[in-house]
């Protein structure tokens, strides 16, 4: 029961970035054709949003931050990644449409996943590349172009 809610969560959540890209591209479009201000003001209304949920629950929890312990690049990395992300699916969403920006964003999701399990990347469980992780692959590669194709 625990891992089709995990599951379902994660397709949830995996719409919500579908629709964020048109999204973000129409405030683009609003603003005069300006991705990184769209992306940049998506970034702020996500970062407040987490700010005050962030506050609510450590307060309630009782708990405190131990804020010079992270090494400071991890505080910049994935905010950084996020930004190219973002700024390139309004780039490419008015471009290719938002079906290929998704399956090509999935597709570079599940190749990076498969290289970081393998390496162990920042403590993350190592987990082999089989044949059904490379045949998974090649099908996602092979579902992205026909979307973008076809």
């Amino acid at each position: 029961m625990i891992v089709a809610l995990w599951a379902i969560l994660g397709v949830v959540a995996g719409a919500c970035i579908a629709v964020q890209a048109p999204i973000n591209t129409q405030l683009s479009r609003m603003l005069g054709g300006a991705p990184t201000v769209a992306a940049g003001i998506s970034f702020f209304a996500g970062a407040v949003v987490l700010g005050i949920i962030s506050f609510v629950i450590i307060r309630d929890e009782g708990r405190s931050l131990d804020w010079s312990a992270p090494t400071p690049w991890l505080y910049f990395a994935g905010g950084c990644l996020g930004a190219l992300y973002v700024t390139t699916a309004v780039l490419l969403t008015p471009r290719i449409g938002a079906a290929a920006v998704m399956a090509f964003a999935v597709t570079g999701q599940l190749l990076a996943g498969i290289l970081i399990d393998r390496a162990g990347f920042l403590g993350v469980a190592v987990r082999e590349v089989g044949v059904g992780r490379i045949a998974g692959a090649v099908l996602l590669i092979a579902g992205a172009v026909m979307i973008r194709v076809f």
